[in-house]
């Protein structure tokens, strides 16, 4: 224990969090008993970076904001500050847990920071920190995330069509070709960027029977973690590891909860396809359905073989081998 020369114990030197909640417009932060607004644009970044490196902030934690907070975290990084970014669910699941209640922008900025207080100190802090973000799969992000745009928008208006008379439906006609033609132009967006940045990855991912180019796509955009984590991390990270519910000596049913949306539809996609023609995962299906479970329950498991399969291949570097991954007793 140290002592102090009164006698007392003294204060162990920490370094200060810093929490900030994010919008369109405005940084909330909270650090170092103090809280101010700032503004969210290159300005308001500098002044922040100049106030937590003067406290020597420790860590920041920010939730993540419908991509408001992108600019933020590169400028954080850049300047050798360490970030974790959580989402919007653990942020309000801890500020409940804490006894806030009441929700404004400086009651997130004060939880966050409470936040940031515990992540600090947690054994595991380093998965936490955001990894620097790798500039090529950015600009990919960006085309996925345009391109789902741009299918939904021509879903809606194709709906739309059947309702519509004459008139409007000509303008709907004229939307979904302009639509049409702006999908096929970001594709071939996707298409050079992934050859030119990301062949080698394309190439394994594209020997899988079942996995196209929109599979393709979001892992190599959406889930840089792949072939970097073990098994059970990476089905977690997806959202497709059943999760116990156990309590005492109740045996809870397990479910999937949780994860990354973008790249779960994807390979959800991508299972379809592989439950009929790949020779790894069609046999599996067709025994746990002959075995009784239900066929969401089958469909997930493949959904996770599968997954663990292209993590395997990426590790490796090494394109589908039958041999490997699906041995003779059970193609026949």
């Amino acid at each position: 224990m140290n002592l102090n020369p009164q006698g007392r114990v003294a204060k162990r030197d920490v370094r200060p969090n810093a929490g900030i909640d994010v919008s369109k417009q405005y940084l909330d932060v909270c650090c170092d008993g103090d809280e101010l607004r700032l503004g969210n644009d290159a300005s308001g970044w500098g002044e922040l970076i100049a106030k937590l490196r003067a406290v020597q902030a420790d860590l920041i934690v920010l939730e993540a904001s419908g991509g408001f907070e992108r600019g933020l975290v590169c400028a954080l990084q850049q300047a050798g500050l360490a970030v974790a970014r959580i989402n919007a669910r653990q942020a309000r699941d801890f500020a409940k847990s804490m006894g806030a209640l009441a929700k404004t922008d400086r009651i997130d900025a004060r939880c966050l920071r409470d936040f940031a207080d515990v992540l600090a100190r947690h054994d595991s802090r380093d998965k936490y920190i955001l990894a620097p973000a790798d500039p090529q799969r950015e600009v990919l992000a960006a085309l996925m995330l345009r391109r789902s745009q741009l299918i939904d928008m021509r879903v809606a208006e194709t709906q739309r069509l059947g309702q519509a008379n004459e008139r409007a439906a000509r303008s709907i006609r004229a939307v979904i070709k302009t639509l049409e033609r702006q999908i096929q132009d970001i594709e071939r967006d996707v298409d050079k960027h992934l050859d030119r940045h990301f062949k080698d990855q394309r190439k394994l991912l594209a020997s899988v029977s079942g996995v196209g180019a929109a599979t393709t796509l979001a892992l190599v955009a959406a889930l840089p973690e792949l072939g970097k984590l073990g098994r059970r991390a990476i089905s977690k990270l997806v959202g497709i590891a059943p999760l116990a519910n156990d309590s005492g000596q109740r045996k809870g049913q397990r479910h999937i909860w949780g994860g990354r949306a973008q790249v779960r539809t994807a390979l959800y996609m991508a299972t379809l396809s592989a439950m009929q023609y790949n020779p790894a995962i069609a046999p599996m299906y067709q025994r746990l359905i002959q075995a009784g479970k239900p066929r969401k329950v089958a469909m997930v498991a493949c959904m996770r073989k599968l997954l663990v399969i292209l993590n395997a291949m990426v590790r490796d570097g090494a394109v589908w081998d039958a041999t490997r991954y699906a041995p003779a007793s059970q193609t026949t």
